[in-house]
């Protein structure tokens, strides 16, 4: 049991922990619980002990040379007042200093990094593709929220934002960026990251129209001739895409291996991994895709066709469609309203207009669902190889008799189908 001294300034200058004692615990004889702990090495520091149903308390109040005896007296007296009161000084303290550090926590937990986890977390069962795309719309649209603590972010301020970005961007913008917001929020909020997801049950900016632009020869021919400016390997890849009708990260995606003779491909392979339907695609090269392809340069150390920097593929397309619009402007034929993504709408459209049916179509766009639906799309498993071959060579000659500013040929369907038997 701890000794009951009556603690003065005198007597606490005076006290020195016994030889071979690591400290001592002095009590006062007239404030209960007010007490002294005398170190070895010398220190002194007051103390306030209570006791609660989950056992001993003891807080410290200050050293001595610090305080005054009688400083440290009041300072316990009202600390014990508090307990009295039913407060537990312990409980509290201990309370506020795990909030400081939740809060601490919370605000180095941004949401640019709570974006980027998501990304990765997300990379075994998402496409890369949406995954890149979802993280540059979110970075692109909110740039200011990158460096913000992820539970700072409130349901009124994001509602405000969202609608920022529909006023200045567009419905499909304000879609695209809530929709992955929200994703990455609710994947941060399941693993307790954040308390809440703040996007949660905002409504969309809108009901999308449909795009209906549809490429004809006149737009066609003023894009490729376009890629003049552009460096061959982006020129080769824009007008491949065109040519092809796949989609834009696939074909930039396109790797020397997916070929079946990468000296002179005659098909290439999607394979189901990079494909946006997880189903892997085969693709036939007419001869003006191979004909840019023999012309690209094999870089050494990068496995894309479409070589970028440090061993990726091309990611230029804003640039490559700027670059694009510039050069047919100085030349006197402006073209508003265009993306790369309509060459498959245009292809499409000018395939059905020479005769060729809708389910070919579908099978060239890597389509699951489409003109044979129902029943009927669980049983046909065919994939029209033969057709969609003439398909995708009279498509060649449609695109090569727009980038010379020439006529369609009167029967563009035979003369497909001729290059694709020939």
């Amino acid at each position: 049991m701890p000794k009951v001294f009556k603690l003065t300034q005198r007597t606490v200058e005076s006290l020195s922990c016994p030889p071979g004692k690591k400290d001592i615990l002095l009590f006062d004889g007239e404030l209960r619980g007010f007490g002294l702990r005398v170190t070895a090495a010398g220190g002194k520091s007051f103390v306030a002990q209570y006791t609660t149903p989950a056992g001993k308390r003891r807080m410290p109040l200050g050293t001595f040379g610090a305080l005054t005896v009688e400083e440290a007296r009041r300072n316990a007296k009202i600390m014990l007042g508090a307990v009295a009161d039913g407060h537990d000084p312990f409980a509290e303290r201990k309370a506020r200093g795990e909030a400081t550090r939740q809060a601490s926590v919370e605000a180095s937990y941004t949401f640019g990094l709570m974006v980027d986890a998501w990304a990765k977390a997300r990379g075994g069962d998402r496409r890369p593709s949406y995954l890149r795309e979802a993280v540059l719309c979110i970075k692109r649209n909110l740039p200011t929220w990158q460096d913000r603590a992820a539970s700072g972010i409130t349901l009124a301020e994001a509602v405000r934002t969202i609608d920022a970005i529909k006023a200045d961007k567009g419905i499909v913008a304000a879609n695209r960026t809530l929709a992955y917001a929200r994703a990455a929020y609710g994947w941060a909020a399941k693993r307790q990251h954040v308390a809440v997801n703040p996007l949660k049950g905002i409504e969309r900016a809108g009901r999308e129209a449909p795009r209906e632009r549809v490429l004809t020869a006149d737009d066609l021919g003023p894009i490729w001739r376009g890629c003049d400016a552009l460096s061959g390997t982006l020129a080769g890849y824009v007008r491949v895409l065109m040519l092809t009708m796949q989609r834009r990260e696939e074909v930039a995606g396109m790797r020397w291996a997916e070929l079946d003779n990468p000296a002179d491909p005659t098909a290439w392979t999607l394979p189901a991994a990079r494909a946006k339907n997880g189903r892997a695609h085969i693709v036939h090269l007419a001869e003006p895709v191979r004909a840019i392809i023999r012309t690209i340069p094999r870089l050494q150390g990068n496995p894309f066709v479409f070589a970028g920097k440090q061993g990726k593929p091309i990611a230029a397309f804003g640039y490559a469609k700027n670059e694009i619009n510039e050069a047919i402007t100085k030349a006197g034929q402006p073209l508003a309203d265009w993306r790369f993504h309509d060459f498959r709408r245009a292809g499409v459209t000018a395939l059905a207009d020479m005769g060729f049916p809708p389910h070919v179509c579908d099978r060239l766009l890597n389509h699951i669902t489409g003109a044979i639906q129902g029943v009927a799309a669980v049983y046909q498993r065919a994939e029209f190889l033969n057709e969609r071959k003439a398909a995708l060579e009279a498509w060649a000659v449609h695109v090569t008799a727009a980038a010379k500013g020439k006529p369609e040929a009167s029967n563009v369907v035979t003369l497909g189908r001729a290059a694709a038997a020939g």
